[in-house]
C-alpha cells in the first residue's frame, strides 16, 4: 500500500510540474505583452502630447505678437478720446487667444497615469492648470471689452492694456512649462 501510494505521489508530481512550469511561463509571456503593449501606448500618447505641445508653444508665440501689438496699439491711443476700445481692438486686428492642446495628456491622465514619470505628470498637469488659467483671463478679458467697448477714456484703455499683460505673462509661463517638458 505505501508502495501505491509513493508512486501515485511521484507520478502525480510528475504530471503538474510540467503543468505549473506551462502556466508560470504563460504569465510571464501574458505580463511581458501587457508591458510591451503599455509602452507602446505610452509612447504613442507622448508622440500627441508632444505634437500637441510644440503646436501649442507656436500658437502662444504668435499669439503674444498680436497682443503685445494691441498693447502698443492701446498705448498709442491712450490719449486719443476719438477712439474706443473696440476701435483700437479693429485696428489691432483683433484679439487673440492661445489654443493649448492637453487632449492626448487627458486621456493618459484618465486611465494609465501610473506608467508615467512623476515629473511628467507634474509638468502636465501645471502645463492644463496654466490653460485654465489662461480660459479664465480671456474670460474676463472679454467681459471687460463688451462692457467697455464704446469707451474713450485713458483708465479704460490702460485697464485693458493690463489685463492683457496679465494674460501674456501666463502665456509666457505655459511656454516655459511646455520647454520644460520638451527637456525631459
Amino acid at each position: 500500500m505505501k508502495e501505491i501510494i509513493k508512486n501515485n505521489t511521484i507520478q502525480f508530481f510528475k504530471e503538474m510540474i510540467p503543468v505549473i512550469a506551462g502556466i508560470l511561463i504563460a504569465l510571464f509571456i501574458d505580463n511581458w505583452n501587457s508591458d510591451r503593449k503599455d509602452k507602446n501606448y505610452i509612447n504613442q500618447v507622448f508622440t500627441t502630447v508632444n505634437n500637441e505641445l510644440k503646436d501649442s508653444k507656436e500658437d502662444i508665440k504668435t499669439t503674444i505678437a498680436q497682443q503685445k501689438s494691441l498693447i502698443d496699439s492701446l498705448n498709442y491711443y491712450s490719449n486719443n478720446k476719438n477712439f474706443t476700445l473696440s476701435e483700437i481692438i479693429l485696428k489691432s486686428n483683433g484679439i487673440k487667444i492661445p489654443q493649448i492642446k492637453t487632449t492626448a495628456w487627458k486621456s493618459v491622465s484618465n486611465s494609465k497615469i501610473d506608467l508615467i514619470d512623476y515629473k511628467k505628470i507634474t509638468i502636465l498637469s501645471t502645463i492644463d492648470e496654466q490653460k485654465e488659467a489662461i480660459n479664465n483671463k480671456s474670460q474676463f478679458l472679454m467681459t471687460y471689452i463688451y462692457s467697455n467697448a464704446n469707451e474713450t477714456d485713458k483708465n479704460k484703455k490702460e485697464t485693458l492694456k493690463l489685463i492683457l499683460m496679465d494674460i501674456i505673462q501666463t502665456e509666457k509661463t505655459t511656454q516655459q512649462f511646455i520647454e520644460l517638458f520638451e527637456k525631459k
